[in-house]
């Protein structure tokens, strides 16, 4: 094969673009509604581009594609989608919702919220600890507890003081 040969785009770039455009979207949505907590602080959308441009990053370099500059296109889709939805998710609200879930109140006046509970699939066992891990011993202590867009945990005393468990330092990070 021929190094010219390696850039010839022989799928069209407009289907390219359409494929990643439609499974961009489907996974976005999948993982928006679907699924809610996120792997350490990457957002949904963040998480979702990482692993689509890793398997079409992976199919340019192994030879899924028939050219290199199939799965550079393909990767140009992805990521300029990516940067349009941070960028529309910082100006519009609308946008944000669709791709940064909001708040799920956990803890209301010392009362569970079993629904939302059984929603995440949270155990009372998991929440307790995380408020262990802030220092709350009791619900009755707790105005109101929220599981957070991005997984984690947040919580307002009765006092008006508000707990957030710190970040988890990285195994090997000094």
């Amino acid at each position: 094969m021929t190094l010219a040969a390696l850039f010839d785009v022989n799928t069209s770039p407009l289907e390219l673009i359409a494929r990643g455009t439609l499974m961009y979207w489907f996974l976005l949505l999948l993982f928006r509604f679907v699924l809610r907590r996120d792997a350490g602080s990457l957002g949904v959308a963040d998480l979702l581009f990482v692993v689509i441009v890793a398997d079409a990053s992976q199919n340019a370099l192994a030879g899924g594609y028939d050219t290199v500059a199939e799965g550079l296109i393909l990767v140009g889709t992805l990521a300029a989608w990516n940067y349009a939805l941070d960028w529309a998710g910082y100006r519009w609200k609308a946008v944000r919702w669709l791709t940064e879930p909001p708040a799920l109140v956990m803890i209301d006046n010392g009362r569970i919220v079993a629904a939302n509970l059984r929603r995440q699939f949270v155990t009372r066992e998991d929440l307790e600890s995380e408020m262990r891990q802030v220092g709350i011993d009791d619900l009755a202590q707790v105005r109101k507890a929220f599981m957070e867009g991005d997984g984690k945990f947040s919580f307002v005393t009765t006092d008006g003081q508000r707990h957030r468990p710190a970040a988890r330092e990285t195994p090997g990070a000094h």
